[in-house]
């Protein structure tokens, strides 16, 4: 089917919304379209056996026998209908519209049922008909061909995709977070496969699917679709987990039309409701919503987090609350069968921000260290911009993998296929542009042999893959001090401070008496902390006044009197140089060089009395990529910008005349 195909259709069944205006909010016409074309579909599926199921279902009706089953095996899909009603039966008898549509849908199997109950159908029928639009809405889907010899179930998931890319944007709502472009889920179906040929040919083998966000279900069809391709004897199971209500009952009537479970579509949210628990799948996808907070479900994270430690799924660490990505990361790794039981592969499609953000030590920067020191990061590819509905900001692949072949144990592969992109006709939200299919072979044929042609100069995509050892994204924070040096001073200011201390208050009745000793030194300098304070204490205790004693009044003199100057005293505490903290600074060292080497080669020959204060270093792990793949390009000349510049000048010249003559 082509686009303009499956967009006709799309287009006859958003064609109800002219019905609805008026009576129904735009942000609720999905409300309406979706579940009637779900139940269009599924009417359309169950088309060729509807007769044998109503006839089996007759006579089963005075028996004690469970009928679904039987229904089931009748209907030869996961669903059926008992009723031998229709939509277009339904248009027969228009006052009875309403009856008849509701006991039609009484009549499904229970998780068709469930289905529709996720759009609250029956309610928007009732609702339809007392508007008086039922029949007309029923009259416009009774005639939308959907039959699966025509639609098949790829194509029908592009319809949906594009009901629900309309219906998110009446509503405001993101539809990135519904679907992914059909090509960004090819590509990432062939790099996830992509060395696994010889697992996939394998006879009788089954392998299982898991897509954690699974919105309408698409890459666990296009993973589906690509492993049947390999290999038509392979059995598949795919599995699903969706918060979304709407694209979750898509994704569930889509299992049901072709013949799996579809109790595999686990509705909920992932990280407080985890559905498969005992599940461990051979490959992974998903795409998770960019920058989404998980603060409805902080207490259960945390609590897992801090219970359950590496036992749980958030043992390496928990990011800020305001992404929950390597959140879904973590969780997908915790179901990845062991290496010795075969391992997994998994392909996750993130922003940036997983890259880098977080310091050393922080959330992001543990679970970044934790995955790469475990040697479970294959690649990073990065993407262009402007493929995706919701955003026009660049995204990348992340592929793991605890079955890394020998010659890439220890390393990590870096692909910059920013590049790879033909522009659209037309934009679709922020989708401006597409991987053609020439383009999503060259970028796998590229990957499958990443390592020879990052080890080939001579390559034409040399350029484009680089290879890291693992300990290269790693790093220590050091904290590099440099000594506090002091002169000190008498101010009226450092004065104000003294007397309206606490030690003062308590010596003196009137600090006013405090005051007038000491004034006669304002404006005095002393480059020595020991000549200043006995300069004061003689002025005072030199009339027979107290002169207050202990730490911290001594401290309190001299962050009063201190002033910095890099030609003064060096101050000591315990015998040590005390660190200027308004001096401090703090360096990213790689993980592979000494610090104190660095130190000494980057720091000293600029500050000579620097020092590292090792208490305070840290380890992280960040992955720079558009630092690896950055090329310089030098400023044009001044004499080119010149010329420039007269021409243009010429230009508006010749343009004024034109207007003034």
């Amino acid at each position: 089917m082509n686009t303009n195909k499956h967009t006709e259709l799309a287009n006859h069944a958003w064609s109800v919304a002219d019905l609805l205006r008026g009576d129904y909010k735009q942000s609720d016409y999905g409300k309406v379209i979706l579940p009637f074309t779900v139940l269009r579909r599924l009417e359309c599926v169950l088309e060729p056996t509807r007769a044998q199921v109503a006839e089996q279902a007759a006579q089963l009706a005075d028996t004690d026998i469970d009928p679904d089953p039987f229904l089931r095996a009748a209907a030869g899909t996961e669903f059926y209908n008992a009723t031998d009603i229709t939509l277009k039966k339904v248009l027969a008898d228009p006052s009875h519209a309403m009856k008849n549509l509701l006991t039609y849908i009484g009549g499904f199997s229970p998780n068709a049922q469930e289905v529709l109950e996720k759009y609250e159908f029956a309610q928007q029928i009732r609702k339809l008909d007392g508007a008086d639009l039922l029949y007309q809405v029923v009259g416009k889907f009774a005639d939308l061909d959907l039959h699966p010899d025509r639609v098949s179930n790829h194509n029908m998931g592009y319809v949906f995709e594009e009901l629900i890319r309309r219906f998110a944007e009446q509503s405001n709502e993101t539809a990135g977070e519904h679907f992914t472009p059909r090509e960004v889920i090819e590509l990432m179906a062939n790099l996830l496969l992509a060395p696994d040929e010889d697992k996939i040919f394998r006879p009788g083998v089954t392998l299982r699917v898991l897509d954690p966000a699974c919105g309408t279900g698409g890459m666990l069809s296009a993973a589906e679709e690509h492993i049947t391709k390999m290999n038509a004897q392979a059995r598949v199971e795919v599995y699903g987990q969706e918060l979304n209500p709407e694209s979750w009952a898509i994704c569930r009537s889509d299992l049901m039309i072709k013949g799996q479970n579809p109790d595999n579509i686990v509705f909920g949210n992932t990280f407080s409701n985890p559905g498969h628990d005992e599940v461990r799948a051979d490959y992974l996808l998903a795409n998770p919503p960019f920058g989404v907070e998980w603060k409805k479900v902080k207490e259960e994270v945390e609590w897992e987090h801090k219970n359950l430690g590496e036992a749980g799924r958030f043992g390496a660490g928990l990011p800020r609350i305001n992404d929950g990505s390597l959140l879904f990361l973590q969780h997908m790794i915790s179901k990845m069968k062991p290496a010795s039981s075969g391992g997994s592969r998994v392909a996750i499609v993130f922003n940036g921000s997983p890259l880098f953000t977080g310091a050393a030590e922080s959330g992001e920067s543990n679970i970044r260290r934790w995955i790469i020191e475990n040697d479970l990061l294959e690649a990073v590819v990065a993407l262009p911009d402007q493929l995706f509905y919701n955003t026009g900001i660049s995204t990348y692949f992340w592929i793991l993998t605890n079955r890394k072949s020998p010659e890439q144990c220890g390393k990590v592969i870096l692909f910059d296929a920013r590049d790879y992109w033909q522009k659209m006709r037309k934009s679709l939200g922020d989708k401006r542009k597409l991987l053609s299919p020439g383009q999503i072979d060259e970028i796998t044929r590229n990957y499958r042999n990443a390592l020879a042609i990052a080890a080939d100069p001579d390559h034409p995509a040399h350029a484009k893959v680089k290879v890291f050892a693992n300990s290269d994204f790693g790093y220590r924070r050091i904290t590099v001090e440099r000594p506090l040096r002091l002169r000190f001073e008498l101010t009226e200011e450092a004065l104000d401070k003294l007397a309206a201390a606490a030690p003062i208050k308590k010596a003196y009745s009137d600090t006013e008496v405090f005051r007038k000793l000491l004034q006669p030194l304002v404006e005095s300098r002393w480059s020595a902390k020991t000549d200043a304070i006995s300069a004061l204490k003689d002025a005072v205790v030199g009339v027979g006044e107290p002169w207050p004693t202990g730490a911290p009044f001594a401290k309190l003199l001299r962050d009063a009197l201190g002033v910095r100057d890099p030609e003064g005293e060096l101050q000591l505490v315990k015998g040590e140089p005390e660190p200027d903290t308004e001096l401090r600074d703090y360096e990213n060292v790689p993980l592979e060089q000494d610090v104190e080497d660095y130190l000494r080669c980057e720091v000293l020959p600029h500050v000579p009395e620097a020092w590292i204060d090792h208490s305070k270093t840290k380890v992280g792990y960040e992955i720079p990529f558009t630092r690896y793949f950055y090329v310089y390009t030098p400023p044009r000349s001044l004499a080119d910008i010149d010329t420039e510049l007269k021409a243009l000048e010429a230009e508006i010249q010749g343009l004024l005349g034109e207007v003034t003559q």
